[in-house]
């Protein structure tokens, strides 16, 4: 796979947090094609977020390096999010915003024509006309979470990195961003989205890895486990019950 197809690629990243403790993400070298929809799966603790925090300049590695985009988010942390969409699983809007005038504020961020406008094709694509002038404090978390979805993708970015993107929809609004990213990818988009909800990885992934205790023990596309009939569930528990101790360099097809 040439370098010029790659939407990230990590070596040996890793982060240790205090003086002595163990590292929360060791050794991870794995790499992501554009156009694919890459899922980072886990327990809970396992380091997922963590990983994305490092990969987007919001954490400095312990050792290691990590490109996104071509661009090293250590040493150029905002040129990194400047490129990139982020959907963070915690984060929620400003209390003091309506849901209209966050995502005005988020289109005038990204420096983008029209931020009206921007604003209503998004609250239009999540049925949200009847709450834009709601203060973001007083919308339910799903509606928050339709939010957060929005200002990560409304610059078309080449890369999105999102965080348990489904956990707070409604089933038909789970269909409706489950559809979108996979017609963004298809325009070449890459998404890179942490999950523990193993159904919901294997219905949008094209590509996955599984992470325990800070290390990869396991990667692959969806199309090999397809091909021998097997479950994203099977490989799952396979790899994170029996995966080999230190196991921490992979690279995806």
């Amino acid at each position: 796979m040439g370098k010029e197809n790659l939407a990230l690629e990590t070596a040996g990243l890793s982060k240790r947090f205090g003086k002595g403790g163990a590292e929360a993400v060791s050794g991870l070298t794995f790499s992501v094609k554009a156009g694919e929809i890459f899922s980072l799966l886990g327990p809970n603790g396992s380091g997922k977020t963590t990983t994305v925090r490092l990969l987007t300049g919001q954490l400095k590695p312990t050792r290691g390096t990590a490109k996104v985009l071509g661009v090293n988010p250590e040493k150029n942390p905002i040129g990194a999010r400047e490129l990139v969409g982020i959907m963070p699983e915690q984060e929620t809007p400003p209390s003091f915003l309506t849901a209209k005038e966050y995502l005005e504020f988020c289109a005038r961020i990204r420096g983008l024509e029209n931020p009206e406008g921007v604003s209503e094709e998004w609250l239009a694509f999540f049925s949200l006309e009847g709450e834009r002038d709601y203060l973001c404090k007083d919308l339910s978390r799903g509606t928050r979470q339709k939010l957060m979805f929005a200002q990560a993708f409304m610059h078309r970015p080449r890369l999105a990195f999102i965080d348990e993107p489904l956990i707070n929809l409604d089933p038909f609004f789970q269909k409706k961003v489950r559809d979108y990213m996979k017609e963004y990818a298809k325009g070449g988009g890459t998404i890179f989205f942490c999950t523990h909800v193993l159904e919901v990885a294997e219905k949008i992934c094209t590509s996955y890895g599984i992470i325990k205790d800070g290390r990869l023990v396991g990667k692959g596309r969806i199309s090999d486990l397809k091909r021998k009939k097997r479950s994203l569930e099977d490989e799952f528990f396979r790899v994170a019950t029996n995966g080999p101790k230190g196991k921490g360099r992979a690279g995806l097809p």
